[in-house]
C-alpha cells in the first residue's frame, strides 16, 4: 500500500513524470519504503539488535598496535560485500568468542538486504528456535507441527543466531537437519552466528599425499575451515558438511565489546 500523505504520488502509489515532452507516471518510491517497513516487522529482530548497521559497527583499535583491529575490519568488509553481491548462493557464518559482534554484523546484513534489496528475511535465535519445537512436538506422533518449521524452510534468508552446544535430543537434531538440508536443497541463504571453538587449522603445508600430511579441508571462498567438527558432529556429520559447503567462513577474533567499551560507559563520573 502507498503512503496517504506521500506528497510524490498523493496516495495513489503512481508519481507522475514527464520526459521529452512526454508525461507517464512511474511506481512511487513510497511504496518501497512501506514494504522494507513491513518486512523488517516480519524479520523478528529483536529489540536489543533492531538499532544495528554496518554504520555503528565499532571496530576498535588493537591494544598491541594501536591500529584498527584487522579481523573485525575484514569481517565488516566481507559482511558488506555480500550485500552488494547479493544475490549469491552462499551464506555466512559468523564464528568468534562472546562480544565480538557477530550478532551485530549479520543483522546488519539482513537489514541492508530488506531496506536496500527489498529480500524477506527472517531473525531466529536458536535456543528460541529449539523451544518452539519442543513445545510444538507431538509424542504420538514423533513429529513437530510444519507450522512451526515452514517459514524457516520457505523464507529467503534465514539467520540463526546463537547455534550452539545444547546436546540436542534426537528429534531436535533431525528437525534441524530437515531445516538445513532443504535450505541447502533448495540453494536458499542461511546466516549463522555460533561461539564454536577453535582448533588447529590445517596449514598450507599439509597437502594431500604428503607424507604425515592431511587433507585440507576448504570453504566455497577458499578459506581453511576451522576445527568445528567436535562440537557440530553432535548435529551429525551430514548437517556438519552442509554448513561447511553452504556458508562462508567469518572468523572474528577480538575482545569482548560488552566488558570492555559498555562496562566503561556505564561507570558513573564518582568512579
Amino acid at each position: 500500500m502507498p503512503k496517504v500523505d506521500c506528497p510524490e504520488c498523493q496516495g495513489t502509489g503512481w508519481k507522475p513524470v514527464e520526459s521529452g515532452g512526454v508525461r507517464r507516471v512511474l511506481r512511487c518510491d513510497c511504496r518501497q519504503e512501506e514494504r522494507a517497513e513491513r518486512l523488517l516487522d516480519l524479520a523478528r529482530i529483536p529489540k536489543r539488535y533492531e538499532h544495528c548497521a554496518f554504520e555503528n559497527y565499532h571496530i576498535r583499535k588493537d591494544e598491541e598496535t594501536g591500529q584498527a583491529n584487522p579481523s573485525l575490519r575484514a569481517a565488516k568488509l566481507k559482511a558488506e560485500g555480500f550485500v552488494q553481491e547479493y544475490p549469491v548462493d552462499f551464506g555466512l557464518l559468523f564464528v568468534g568468542s562472546t562480544g565480538v559482534g557477530k550478532t551485530h554484523l549479520a543483522v546488519a546484513v539482513v537489514r541492508e538486504l530488506i531496506l536496500r534489496k527489498g529480500i524477506e528475511c527472517l531473525f531466529y535465535d536458536f535456543r528460541d528456535l529449539l523451544k518452539k519445537i519442543q513445545d510444538s512436538y507431538n509424542a504420538i506422533s514423533q513429529s513437530t507441527e510444519y507450522r512451526v518449521v515452514q517459514p524457516l524452510l520457505e523464507v529467503e534468508v534465514l539467520l540463526l543466531d546463537e547455534m550452539a552446544s545444547v546436546n540436542p535430543s534426537d528429534w531436535v537434531k533431525e528437525t534441524l537437519s530437515h531445516i538445513i538440508n532443504s535450505r541447502y536443497n533448495q540453494k536458499r541463504v542461511t546466516l549463522i552466528t555460533t561461539t564454536l571453538p577453535f582448533g588447529e587449522i590445517p596449514s598450507r603445508s599439509s597437502r594431500r599425499g604428503e607424507k604425515g600430511g592431511r587433507d585440507e579441508v576448504r570453504m566455497p571462498s577458499g578459506e581453511a575451515v576451522p576445527d568445528v567438527e567436535k562440537t557440530l558432529n553432535q548435529f551429525g556429520v551430514t548437517l556438519r558438511s552442509r554448513l561447511y559447503e553452504m556458508c562462508r567462513l567469518i572468523e572474528i577474533q577480538s575482545t569482548d565489546f560488552r566488558k570492555d567499551i559498555k562496562q566503561a560507559g556505564y561507570r558513573s563520573h564518582n568512579e
